[in-house]
């Protein structure tokens, strides 16, 4: 590709343009610039900008400057059509300034020597095809870098000073200094070239996901229930779906996301599919709340293995166990013992926790995932979460990795093996469920429990709106018309300023909504605790739902039996529970500060000891890896800001061993912006349904429900619906 404004001009001197070209449009390669460079935007201000998007900034980049040059060159344009057409492209260039400007670490990629990857090659290539472009030989066929032979260093020079080796590990190593050799490893043989070489394809594969091409559930099809089951130890049984999922196990499959509803058993699934792989040693990375179930759910589903928790510096580790099982937050410091030790096979669980590629738990899951593939030819690889996607499609991008589907910029062999017997490129519609079936045949296993546990009970998620009458509700209300007023008038001045851009009478500029919107936010997270940002007044709406939504909790308890109580906020739990001991009724709490241990005994007593009514749970520390089954109601004091927190809330009642109907009761302060976040959290539902469920949901806004919340406000106080 080229990399200076010169060799640009002779590049694109060479382009013609075929007789198809629309006489009205004098360059069709700009409204491709137009569109794509609308899309890169649209991500960037929801923060979403993932490795694709980056590398569209760029390319557009690139042709912009490109673009430019030839319309500065061509003798067949009058004054007036190049002075319009530069007039457009400087449009775009203001576009990715603006964008650049949002995200600092875009402005690198504005530099003319930047887009230089295969991947934008290829991108560049296509867009300009798309424009009608006749490219010359060079320039349509675009070849891969050569692997690197080296791989990375497992430990970074920043953590290599805080690694540790247990004294048992040292044992370990002593006992057995020599690992078996893989003999199925063999040296990587050239791949073929194949027809989608030359195609930029994660970004079809995000989109195949995210329209839901084809329908259907995300689920790979599985082997029918086998006639017997033989991997239950005694006294337990495995249900029908789990007994699938085994079953493709033993055939050999090998790499899953799990993806099962929250509540379908994938703890256990995990354990046995490691049993039946003979994937030992088996590491297993976790939230540290549920390091302690891991370990008894190792003893209980296969009690001829053991298991061990790593905790600290792992002084008391059992280093000859074969299940290792340690959190992310202590993972760091255990990366060189770990990566030496010869797993076979790996298992993170809530997986979406690594989402973040830039963060260093992503980056100790995906180095120690790379080393076990390096060592074996067909490692267990399990990532399991109930909620993949959190806000964006792209949420998949670290989960593929870990599992060795793809490398970030494109798909891996066997995922692109798949994808070329399809006979089918981007630029045919049929791709992309023909693609969203490839990649969910690579392990994806998506089972609802409508679907698959016949006698699970469904759940109701049913609102009690409660008014705020009191003085301190009043004020909370007063402060929430401020708020909105202050920025109305925010709105107001920066269209005064501007000019009403042809805007009709009582028409809202809803870029400008999303500018003071977004400003407001940023703000908002600066200042902290502040008393009039929109943090600080959902927390006060906490407060004040706190005893009426503790009362109805006693009153629920009276008629049902136990009850699960969960807050946001220590100030709404510790109200909670002073209302339920006046009330004299027996409590236990799960917070974030208590031990594994307190912690497993307080779940331990709510669902064996009849004399505990009520479990006040921490939506954020109690939220996952929970069974408290013995109730079969919730009340949700306070809402959190995304649906996946308020599923595995609900989950941690509904979920294998529940027989009885599940209710969640959401307590809503009527007449505040408890109400729109309510909705807005419910309407997030639709990019799981889409996505993975296969379900036809209009799509919705990718926004967060913070900035969703605060533009609903801004329309309501500028008098919009």
């Amino acid at each position: 590709m080229p990399t200076t404004a010169p060799a640009a001009r002779t590049s694109t001197a060479r382009r013609t343009r075929t007789s198809s070209a629309r006489r009205d449009d004098e360059a069709p390669l700009i409204p491709i610039l137009a569109r794509k460079v609308r899309e890169v935007e649209a991500k960037a201000q929801r923060g979403k900008l993932g490795p694709t998007n980056r590398v569209k900034f760029q390319v557009i980049a690139f042709l912009v400057r490109e673009e430019r040059a030839r319309v500065k060159a061509d003798a067949e344009l009058t004054d007036g059509a190049r002075s319009e057409l530069l007039k457009r492209l400087d449009g775009v260039a203001t576009i990715l300034a603006k964008t650049a400007a949002r995200d600092t670490s875009l402005i690198q990629l504005l530099e003319v020597d930047q887009a230089t990857s295969p991947v934008a090659k290829r991108m560049r290539r296509d867009w300009l095809l798309e424009s009608g472009a006749e490219l010359p030989a060079d320039e349509l066929i675009i070849t891969d870098a050569a692997p690197a032979k080296a791989t990375a260093a497992l430990v970074p020079p920043q953590l290599a000073e805080r690694q540790v080796i247990p004294p048992q590990v040292e044992a370990r190593q002593m006992a057995h200094p020599f690992l078996a050799p893989d003999l199925a490893l063999r040296a990587p043989r050239e791949t073929p070239r194949r027809r989608l070489d030359g195609w930029e394809l994660m970004g079809p594969l995000y989109k195949a996901f995210e329209t839901g091409a084809g329908g259907g559930s995300a689920c790979m099809e599985l082997p029918p229930v086998p006639e017997f089951d033989r991997l239950s130890p005694k006294g337990l049984e495995i249900m029908p779906h789990q007994s699938r999922f085994l079953e493709a196990v033993r055939e050999g499959h090998r790499s899953f996301l799990l993806a099962d509803e929250p509540g379908l058993g994938k703890t256990a699934e995990s354990v046995l599919a490691a049993s039946v792989a003979d994937a030992y040693p088996l590491l297993v990375v976790v939230p540290n709340v549920v390091k302690m179930n891991w370990a008894r759910e190792v003893e209980r589903w296969t009690p001829q293995r053991r298991a061990t928790v790593i905790q600290g510096d792992g002084e008391d580790i059992d280093a000859f166990a074969d299940v290792f099982i340690v959190n992310y937050e202590v993972l760091d410091r255990h990366l060189a013992w770990l990566g030496e030790i010869g797993l076979a096979g790996m298992v993170v669980d809530e997986a979406h926790f690594i989402k973040n590629l830039t963060s260093q738990r992503s980056r100790n899951v995906l180095a120690l995932a790379a080393g076990i593939r390096e060592r074996m030819s067909h490692p267990l690889m399990l990532a399991l979460t109930g909620t993949p996607l959190i806000n964006d499609v792209e949420d998949f991008d670290a989960i593929w990795r870990f599992l060795g589907w793809t490398n970030g910029t494109k798909p891996e062999p066997e995922l692109m093996e798949r994808l070329d017997e399809t006979g089918l490129t981007p630029a045919d519609k049929a791709f992309y469920p023909a693609a969203r079936s490839a990649v969910i045949s690579m392990g994806i296993v998506r089972r609802l429990k409508t679907d698959v546990a016949k006698d699970l009970p469904d759940k109701l998620v049913a609102d009690l709106p409660v008014e705020l009458d009191d003085e301190y509700g009043r004020s909370i209300r007063q402060a929430e018309r401020e708020l909105a007023q202050r920025l109305a008038a925010r709105y107001r001045r920066i269209v005064e300023a501007r000019g009403d851009r042809g805007l009709a009478i009582g028409e809202i500029d809803e870029d400008v909504v999303r500018l003071v919107a977004q400003h407001e936010l940023d703000e908002s997270k600066a200042a902290g605790s502040g008393e009039d940002n929109v943090f600080s007044m959902v927390r006060r709406i906490g407060q004040a739902k706190a005893l009426l939504a503790a009362d109805y909790a006693v009153q629920l308890q009276r008629s049902v039996g136990k009850v699960v109580f969960f807050a946001k906020h220590i100030d709404v739990m510790d109200a909670a529970e002073a209302h339920f001991a006046a009330a004299g009724l027996r409590t236990v709490s799960l917070r974030g500060d208590q031990s594994a241990t307190s912690r497993q005994a307080a779940i331990d007593a709510f669902n064996n000891d009849p004399g505990v009514s009520i479990a006040v749970c921490s939506l954020t520390a109690a939220g996952v890896g929970v069974n408290m089954q013995a109730a079969s109601n919730v009340v949700l004091a306070e809402l959190s800001w995304t649906a996946a927190e308020q599923t595995q809330a609900i989950d941690r009642v509904h979920r294998i061993g529940q027989d009885e109907p599940v209710t969640a009761w959401r307590i809503i302060a009527a007449h505040t912006i408890d109400t729109k976040i309510a909705e807005l959290i419910d309407s997030k539902q639709g990019l799981a349904l889409r996505a993975l469920d296969g379900h036809a949901v209009e799509p919705g806004s990718s926004d967060s429900v913070q900035l969703s919340a605060l533009m609903h406000l801004t329309r309501s106080a500028l008098g919009a619906a």
